[in-house]
């Protein structure tokens, strides 16, 4: 059968008894993320008081911009599952469909990006010392982050590459296949081996040092521990984002060569909606860590603690 859009595919599990389990899971699971991201936004202004935003650490910042993604993701992707459900079709008009399309790449790409700069800046500090600079009021992270999705989304508005997929509104499932590819199974694949890369540097760099720390004195030691802990926080945030988008990015990779089975298709369903539980959990082991710190640490330089 020769399809001419993404309306002409069947949708998604009404001809095998898996509809109502794939939405009505994504929405709880949607549910709980959103609930987790605005948590987090409001006890990480509480626990801050009455700073200065761009005097948090980086790590406070970053779990707030992911939040955020998270949160927007989850309006847009809860309204997307919603209409499916209680249509039992398509989400109509396309325009409507193409809306919801533009929001999911806009914040998955944002935590994307932002995350490979964690990643980035993650070993630029264990290996060379070097902390990234974000710039005044974090503009280059938000401009790399934000702006560079914002383009690929109003690039794919303009040549119709959002539509229906089946399951939800995205990359039309059958005029946007080599755009589907390349932006998010070959780009995530890139990404998702790259942090683990990255990861697995750091962590064998940050235990090949810890006896050595263990038994430094001096300010000096304590700002290798300062660089060491901002780490170890960063490290966290790619684990979370592996724990998101693997089963995304393998039901990706097994569609180029034949459909999914419905197990995967419940994975996607199941961790590519708990973005927002992972970065209340990476948000609470945090601040467990900065309670913790050791007195002697909190007199480290201001640079130091910024990294953390």
């Amino acid at each position: 059968m020769t399809y001419g859009n993404g309306y002409d595919v069947p949708v998604y599990g009404l001809d095998n008894g898996g509809f109502h389990l794939l939405h009505i899971l994504a929405i709880c699971f949607i549910f709980l993320s959103f609930i987790s991201a605005v948590t987090v936004v409001i006890f990480s202004f509480k626990q801050n008081g009455v700073k200065s935003f761009f005097t948090w650490t980086k790590s406070e910042r970053l779990v707030v911009y992911l939040a955020l993604c998270d949160g927007c993701f989850n309006i847009s992707h809860s309204l997307d599952h919603f209409n499916i459900l209680l249509t039992k079709d398509h989400v109509r008009p396309l325009a409507l469909c193409q809306f919801y399309s533009f929001v999911n790449l806009e914040f998955i790409f944002a935590q994307t990006l932002m995350v490979n700069v964690i990643a980035i800046n993650a070993f630029l500090m264990i290996y060379f010392g070097k902390n990234l600079d974000f710039g005044r009021k974090d503009w280059r992270l938000l401009v790399w982050g934000f702006i560079t999705p914002l383009i690929v989304a109003i690039v794919c508005v303009a040549t119709g590459q959002f539509g229906p997929t089946g399951a939800y509104c995205f990359f039309d499932a059958v005029n946007a296949k080599i755009s589907n590819m390349f932006l998010t199974t070959i780009a995530m694949s890139l990404i998702l081996v790259a942090n683990a890369v990255l990861y697995g540097l750091i962590f064998c760099r940050i235990q090949s040092e810890a006896k050595r720390l263990q038994h430094s004195l001096g300010a000096s030691s304590s700002a290798s521990r300062a660089s060491h802990r901002a780490a170890r926080n960063m490290i966290l945030f790619l684990l979370a984002f592996f724990v998101q988008w693997w089963a995304a990015t393998a039901f990706g990779i097994w569609l180029l060569f034949q459909e999914p089975p419905m197990f995967l298709s419940q994975m996607v369903t199941t961790f590519s909606n708990i973005g927002g539980v992972l970065n209340g959990v990476t948000y609470a082991i945090i601040r467990r860590r900065q309670i913790a710190v050791k007195p002697e640490d909190k007199g480290t330089s201001h640079q130091a603690r910024s990294t953390a």
